[in-house]
């Protein structure tokens, strides 16, 4: 399999260098959320790369908390009732007692037959003489005549009754009239370079966010640093600037979810890559700490960005920040 995604190919290099690392570990190597790591290297895993995901535990531990459990998670689901038979039917049945078990049938099979009336059950034993016939039931008394009624002739079925039912009475409706209505995708503030706009991360923490500079293109720095461009692409070089205004700790990597906006809407995704004259962001903002870095980006060169945007979450969300930079 071929693997594609940048952060994915950044993920799986550095679980090749470590070769065995706990998700937690190989996540603070990387720079990102664990809960990320985690969901990734189990999608992964299941793509046919030589990838085995686990998880260790404390069995005593995991015992108690099981033990402290209601122990309404063990009652078993009672059995639902059996339905009644017609009359005449006995149908299947349970057998009282220990079952016999399998048997052979002494001489040539008779074939299967039809019983008249009600089945007798099981006859104990195998049969000592040929199975004979059973005897045909005594003749039952005539039923009394009822009135025969002939049918009226049934008239052509409606096309249009048929397909959709009713008018006004069904309690469907036909898919056509169905109209789904979109739901918006929620939004959150919007601003332009340099504007300092205010958001929360995933735990609540009170966050601040500036977006204050945009190096388009940054190909000589991306040059400076070692790495060399494909024909037809260029580099782009984002400066951002968060803080931390809460008491809660924001333990995430600040510009892991931080997209360029092409002019059609798409998104893309930073390059897994560093460059020593901007350092990049590192993981964790204290409370009342205000730390910046510089994220790094690799586009087709005919790309035209409009905007930069910021969420706490792969998905954006009423808490995503979005910088116009489109002149």
């Amino acid at each position: 399999m071929a693997v594609t995604d940048p952060v994915d190919i950044r993920l799986l290099a550095a679980l090749a260098d470590l070769g065995k690392a706990a998700v937690h570990e190989l996540a603070a190597k990387v720079g990102m959320d664990p809960r990320e790591v985690a969901y990734r290297l189990v999608a992964l895993s299941g793509s046919g790369l030589p990838l085995l995901v686990g998880v260790e535990s404390d069995p005593n531990g995991l015992r108690a908390a099981i033990a402290s459990a209601p122990p309404s998670w063990a009652q078993q689901p009672q059995q639902p009732p059996q339905p009644q038979r017609p009359p005449g039917h006995s149908g299947p049945h349970n057998v009282q007692g220990t079952p016999s078990g399998p048997y052979n049938v002494q001489g040539t099979p008779s074939g299967a037959y039809n019983v008249h009336g009600t089945p007798s059950g099981r006859y104990p034993g195998p049969p000592s003489a040929p199975v004979r016939q059973p005897m045909a039931p005594p003749p039952r008394p005539p039923a009394p005549p009822q009135q025969q009624f002939a049918p009226p002739p049934m008239a052509p079925a409606d096309p249009v009754m048929s397909t959709w039912g009713v008018p006004q009475t069904a309690s469907w409706a036909r898919g056509d009239e169905q109209q789904v209505t979109p739901q918006p995708a929620p939004e959150g503030k919007k601003g332009r370079t340099g504007d300092v706009m205010e958001t929360q991360g995933l735990e609540g923490e009170q966050l601040t966010v500036q977006l204050l500079e945009v190096q388009d293109p940054a190909d000589y720095l991306f040059s400076a640093a070692g790495y060399s461009l494909e024909a037809g692409e260029r580099s782009v070089v984002v400066h951002t600037e968060i803080t931390n205004r809460g008491n809660i700790p924001f333990v995430s990597l600040p510009d892991n979810y931080l997209e360029l906006l092409t002019a059609d809407g798409k998104p893309i995704a930073k390059a897994p890559v560093s460059l020593t004259s901007r350092p990049p962001h590192k993981i964790g903002v204290r409370p009342g700490e205000t730390l910046g870095g510089h994220t790094v980006y690799v586009l087709p060169d005919s790309t035209r960005v409009v905007a930069v945007r910021w969420s706490p979450r792969p998905e954006p969300d009423e808490r995503t920040l979005t910088w116009s930079i489109d002149d």
